[in-house]
């Protein structure tokens, strides 16, 4: 089958011709129809430092996918051939506190699909039944390619109430950019997202945020004046992973503020403690999805009528996965949807 594969230490990627993935009896054979690109596959195309310590060549990448059930092993029930699924891209142990209890995200043995094992950048893509999303209504294939980032979107977004809640969002991809549509979408009363791209600032109005502000031009707490807000922010999404706007968003939260921080920072960074101490606010880190809960409530918000589909900017064949890399890299895209049946 035709895979795209990190197949030597060095930046790079490569279409090529790769064994079909063996499967167990517990496990789900799925042929791929679209998968979306992610940040950690342009991570590990570039060969950053993160890249180096986290994957080992040859590994085929990708993690956010749609496919159609090939075959499923002996021992799995509820999934049959020919049901449109997406995968959980983060397989855990089973046997850990965590796991036992019933908090599969917070498995501390986690093995990341397209990472630690070979991924859904291909024809066809294995993983564990207890890992498969069986879609049981109809949606379209390109918004059920990138479950997995919009369950981060979920997660993050959710993490407190947001009836009547002001929020704050800083970091305008695509994962912001879909918390922002999931905030406004749960009740917020406003939603202010940052960036310094303006198509990306354009994307998130699309979904409806009350303000996009490009903070090279304007600063949050003019954001603040301009919609009447008298205390700060109740609630954060910190999605950018840099530390000038964490340092602002714990600078704009009211008083027992809380604040989801679903960015990853490249490097250690200095915060104002002595503001989260005194304000009491609440950090609460995020790492994926909570398995499965949030898929189910990914799935009742797209059948009440969320739209996602502004965020998707382009659909590439996955032979042009070259051009469809570089557009993902830009600062003006939304995500970008690969198509594995052409």
């Amino acid at each position: 089958m035709k895979a795209l594969v990190k197949q030597h230490a060095e930046p790079g990627l490569w279409l090529m011709d790769v064994p079909e993935p063996e499967t167990g009896p517990a496990d789900v054979l799925i042929k791929v129809l679209r998968t979306g690109i992610c940040g950690t596959d342009l991570h590990i195309r570039s060969w950053d430092g993160w890249a180096q310590q986290a994957v080992s060549t040859p590994r085929v990448l990708g993690h956010e996918f749609v496919g159609e059930v090939a075959a499923v092993g002996a021992d799995v029930q509820d999934i049959a051939v020919g049901d449109v699924v997406s995968g959980e891209g983060h397989l855990v142990c089973g046997k850990c506190r965590n796991c036992l209890a019933g908090r599969r995200h917070l498995c501390r043995s986690t093995i990341g699909l397209g990472v630690g094992r070979d991924g859904a950048f291909a024809e066809y893509v294995s993983l564990p039944a207890s890992n498969v999303w069986v879609h049981r209504t109809k949606v379209d294939l390109d918004i059920a390619a990138i479950f997995d980032p919009f369950g981060n979107a979920v997660h993050t977004a959710l993490s407190f109430p947001l009836v009547g809640e002001d929020v704050l969002i800083t970091g305008a991809g695509p994962i912001g950019i879909m918390a922002a549509a999931v905030a406004r979408h749960a009740g917020a009363r406003n939603v202010v997202i940052t960036d310094v791209s303006e198509p990306r600032l354009e994307l998130a109005r699309k979904v409806g945020a009350t303000l996009a502000l490009n903070v090279a031009q304007s600063d949050i707490a003019e954001a603040q004046r301009q919609l009447g807000l008298k205390e700060g922010f109740d609630i954060g999404l910190e999605m950018s992973g840099r530390p000038e706007a964490m340092r602002d968003m714990v600078a704009n939260m009211t008083h027992g503020g809380r604040i989801a921080m679903l960015g990853l920072p490249a490097d250690e960074f200095a915060v104002d403690w002595s503001k989260i101490v005194t304000s009491m606010i609440t950090i609460k880190g995020i790492y994926g999805r909570e398995m499965f809960e949030t898929w189910y409530a990914m799935t009742v918000l797209l059948e009440g009528g969320l739209d996602l589909t502004p965020v998707i900017t382009g659909s590439y064949g996955y032979p042009d996965f070259g051009a469809a890399f570089d557009e993902a890299a830009t600062a003006r895209s939304g995500k970008i949807i690969l198509d594995w049946t052409v």
